[in-house]
């Protein structure tokens, strides 16, 4: 299968499985309960009036099929409606809180491939060593260990015990700083929450690495690269590492939904105003709207990087075009 065919079927799935993504959507947020009906309880001088005037303002008036016409039109468009807490555009809002996302999971993503790929390349290549155990013991521990949990934990003692960094927000709302009193403050308040993510992560990485390495290092081109005289360190950077860096780096992109996830515990524990955040503040008040607008924009993410992870290995491996 040429590259252009390969490129194709890759696309297609994704967006097969994106319209699979907008109409389950769709379902789900319809059977959960009446918008309508969870305002009028919150609000008891809705009258009948009221209610009919809101249910043709959602859309609810009419029949399922043109609302699903209509709600393909509007997502197109970025129209999700307005938020049932605010009463702002649901988009509106969210576009307050990508870019702080975006820093945590970024920044924290960075981190734990980084030091995931080498402590696991250490690990492999020095196997059964001090190193080796105690790195894949941590790993393995770091790996069961849920993120809220986790952060929970730093929290207590970092923030409350040691006061040694801020327990919460983006950055500091008494103080007005510029340049880079502003960036220092943000990193201040972003060291916490990122520590929790790249250690809840980082164990992932560990653990593929060191398996994909020590399955290249019973391959034959590595035992003829040492037989033929090759320095070690050689074989290593040259040989063994670059093959073994395959699957881990394709997970680095499947994974990229499992972080957004843990990011909605850490976010509301360290209260970091970005998606996770939204997104629990969404559930607690039953904003159907933001509810149903961050699953799409989330799931869509997660699409949109397995595309990426499917393109990259057939870069990488160019075998598996032909599978």
């Amino acid at each position: 299968m040429g590259s252009r065919r390969y490129l194709l079927k890759k696309s297609l799935q994704a967006l097969s499985t994106l319209l699979f993504v907008l109409a389950f959507n769709f379902v789900l947020f319809r059977m959960i309960g009446d918008p309508v009906k969870l305002l009028t309880r919150s609000n008891v001088h809705l009258t009948p009036a009221d209610q009919a005037e809101l249910r043709a303002e959602f859309g609810l008036d009419k029949p399922l099929p043109i609302q699903f016409i209509g709600y393909l039109g509007d997502t197109a468009r970025l129209d999700f409606g307005r938020s049932l807490q605010s009463a702002r555009p649901v988009w509106a809002v969210i576009s307050e809180r990508i870019w702080p996302t975006v820093l945590l999971v970024g920044v924290s993503t960075l981190l734990s491939t980084a030091f995931g790929l080498l402590i696991g390349i250490k690990g492999a290549w020095q196997r059964g060593s001090t190193f080796d155990t105690g790195t894949l013991f941590g790993s393995l521990v770091l790996y069961a260990m849920p993120e809220g949990w986790l952060g929970m934990i730093l929290l207590i003692t970092f923030a409350g015990a040691l006061t040694w960094f801020p327990p919460n927000g983006y950055e500091d709302l008494t103080v007005t700083h510029t340049g880079f009193a502003h960036i220092a403050d943000v990193m201040n308040h972003l060291l916490m929450p990122c520590l929790t993510l790249t250690l809840g992560y980082i164990g992932e990485y560990i653990i593929i690495m060191r398996s994909s390495l020590l399955e290249v290092m019973g391959e034959d081109f590595v035992m003829t690269a040492r037989a033929k005289g090759v320095r070690d360190k050689d074989v290593r950077r040259r040989h063994a590492v670059p093959n073994a860096l395959l699957p881990t780096l394709t997970l680095v992109f499947y994974s990229f939904g499992f972080v957004i996830g843990g990011s909605i515990l850490v976010e509301a524990v360290y209260s970091w105003p970005g998606l996770g955040l939204l997104e629990y503040q969404a559930i607690q008040g039953l904003d159907f709207p933001v509810m149903e607008a961050l699953f799409l924009l989330i799931s869509g993410a997660v699409i949109l990087f397995n595309l990426a992870a499917d393109v990259l290995y057939s870069y990488l491996d160019p075998r598996v075009k032909d599978a």
